[in-house]
Order: structure tokens, then sequence, then C-alpha cells
């Protein structure tokens, strides 16, 4: 019997730290990012995103929204990519669903820079 009281002990704590637990990530944007691909995304999503000119005037209806589209829905290419450097590490991400379209991204400490587009 001490055994099924010591169980029950326990299962009522923990559904109780549960509870208290949902009730304080509840209205935060808490995330638990822990593949690679998915921290890196995290991490291009939470800087400024910088288009040079050069890309602009050949796409004039790309937009900062666009490219952060397509981040979200895109996946890193770690073979491509160019994670190595000490500066700025260049990520190769390729989004296929309908259309083939490939972002070479350069994350630097407080800016991602658009490198090249293709696909669009």
């Amino acid at each position: 019997m001490k055994l099924l009281y010591r169980l029950g002990y326990y299962l009522g704590g923990f559904s109780v730290g549960l509870i208290f637990l949902a009730f304080i990530l509840n209205g935060k944007k808490t995330s638990c990012n822990y593949t690679p691909n998915a921290r890196v995304i995290d991490n291009l999503l939470q800087k400024e995103i910088v288009i040079p000119d050069a890309i602009l005037n050949s796409n004039p209806q790309l937009n900062t929204d666009e490219i952060k589209g397509i981040i979200k829905r895109g996946n890193v290419n770690f073979s491509k990519s160019d994670t190595k450097r000490d500066s700025c590490k260049v990520y190769y991400i390729e989004k296929a669903e309908s259309e083939t379209i490939f972002l070479e991204l350069s994350n630097c400490a407080k800016t991602v820079i658009l490198v090249s587009l293709s696909g669009i």
C-alpha cells in the first residue's frame, strides 16, 4: 500500500506542477527549438533583414515580409552553408512546395543580409 500512496502523491504533485506551468507559460512566446534547423531559422527571424539594391532592382515586388515567410517555411541546407566563418555565417535556405526557391543569407551579429535569391 505504501507504494500506491507514494505513486498517488507523486502524480498529484506532478499534475499540479503541470497546471502551474501552463498558467505561467500561457501568455509568453516560449518555444523549444531543439533541432539545428529550427535554431537557425529562429535566429534569422529575430534580426533585421537587409535586401541589397541590386536584388531589389531585379525583383521590385520583394519585401522583408516575403523573405521572412520564405525563411519560416524553408529548410536550411547545411551541406551548402558555410557555418565555419568567424564573422558572418552564410546559410542556404531551400523552400520547395509548389515552386523551388533558394535563399542565400549572411547571418551577422545584428542583421541578416540577403546574398542571393533564385526561383522567384
